[in-house]
């Protein structure tokens, strides 16, 4: 066995355990999960206390925790809601917060804030579709036009900001138009990979074989799905392109080939869930914490100044086109929602400013704060944006209902 110490795995397991039992027993404090591990990873790192470093076993599983919260992101993209008014209205909003992020990353750049403000464009346009979709499910806005015009926003920014990330700053190296080429045969050979897949689950006997296995100790459904994302991941990988594109597309693909789950395996996607937010999520967020540096965050006074200048920028970029669907939604308060909703972004922020760091795109200052503010606006924005919805009826747009009307 190799010479490998476990302790410190065993504090992010008392932490993963002890965060979410603590808000279950005190459900009046309004903090997601993962912020406080993210919060007691900081403590107990080498930050502050020392107690727990990024070791080999916590570095590994933290990894495969980040490939299993974006592959989860992307089993959350529903095709059937990417349709009609509500996706047009969403990507001409992601249209208008890419320009508005582009405009402010110059800015910071001409002021010397930011190194890179492409790759700032970049983080600040994407939504927390992990961190959205629970809080509409609790005001029970999941299913209503106004849900699913949030979701969309989401969705295209979450899968846009992958996209351009490992364009512009993926692994490989070379012109623009090179880089064009690779994404389009990378996502030609994943849609290959789905269309074969697709087409082997119709086999009446390969279905036999599955239904029959599926539930005992092979669980060779998860099996599959694990195959599917460390596939993808390495595929992505070897095209000199972002894992973590590799990985949300893994998941979008399943939800596109995965149709029938309640009829023949509806506990599937609760299985993947408890081996992704039950141990390798929190290790990633637990172990974002302890890489946290805290000594850069108060390196200076620019350095501290610049985490409520992010988090207004990320309300600037995701929140400001939500006015685009004031007409669609049909009250301010719910157009505020929106905006809040879309502005929240944290995930998405934690490992692009990793691969900014490692890539000396975003200085280890620049990085705290960015991190600190995509805390504070998980901890702020959802809670703002649930007590708007609570308790008022927000109207559908047209096209929602008369599909309610026709359900």
């Amino acid at each position: 066995m190799p010479d490998v110490s476990f302790s410190g795995l065993v504090v992010v397991c008392v932490i993963a355990f002890v965060v979410p039992l603590a808000l279950g027993m005190l459900p009046r404090i309004p903090v997601p999960a993962v912020v406080l591990e993210i919060v007691c990873g900081i403590v107990v790192g080498p930050s502050m206390l020392g107690w727990v470093r990024v070791d080999v076993v916590i570095q590994v599983l933290a990894v495969i925790g980040l490939a299993l919260l974006l592959f989860l992101a992307g089993l959350e993209v529903d095709p059937g809601r990417l349709r009609g008014r509500s996706v047009r209205l969403a990507g001409y909003g992601f249209v208008v917060s890419l320009a508005i992020a582009l405009a402010l990353g110059a800015a910071l750049h001409l002021l010397g804030q930011v190194r890179s403000p492409l790759f700032i464009a970049i983080l600040l346009s994407a939504t927390s579709l992990g961190l959205v979709v629970p809080v509409l499910k609790d005001a029970g806005m999941i299913a209503s036009g106004f849900g699913q015009l949030v979701v969309a926003g989401a969705t295209i920014a979450d899968f846009a900001a992958v996209i351009l990330l490992s364009l512009f700053f993926g692994g490989s190296s070379g012109a623009l138009g090179a880089k064009l080429v690779l994404l389009g045969s990378f996502l030609a050979l994943l849609a290959a990979i789905g269309l074969a897949v697709a087409g082997a689950s119709r086999s009446n006997r390969l279905t036999e074989a599955l239904r029959h296995l599926q539930d005992t100790t092979a669980q060779i459904r998860v099996r599959g799905a694990v195959l599917l994302l460390i596939g993808f991941v390495a595929i992505a990988e070897r095209f000199g392109l972002e894992t973590i594109l590799g990985a949300f597309v893994a998941g979008v693909i399943l939800r596109l080939i995965d149709r029938d789950e309640m009829l023949t395996h509806p506990t599937f996607r609760t299985k993947l869930e408890a081996i992704g937010y039950g141990f390798f999520v929190p290790v990633f967020f637990i172990a974002s914490g302890l890489r946290f540096d805290v000594q850069a965050l108060f390196s200076g006074t620019s350095t501290l100044v610049r985490v409520p200048v992010f988090l207004v920028a990320l309300l600037a970029v995701r929140g400001l086109p939500a006015l685009l669907y004031r007409r669609e939604i049909g009250s301010a308060r719910g157009t505020v929602a929106a905006g809040l909703l879309q502005a929240t972004s944290l995930p998405f922020i934690v490992a692009a400013t990793g691969i900014g760091i490692q890539l000396g795109e975003v200085s280890p200052g620049t990085g705290a704060a960015l991190i600190a503010a995509g805390l504070l606006s998980v901890v702020l924005f959802p809670p703002v944006s649930l007590s708007l919805l609570r308790g008022r009826s927000l109207p559908l747009p047209m096209a929602s209902r008369s599909e309610s009307l026709q359900e």
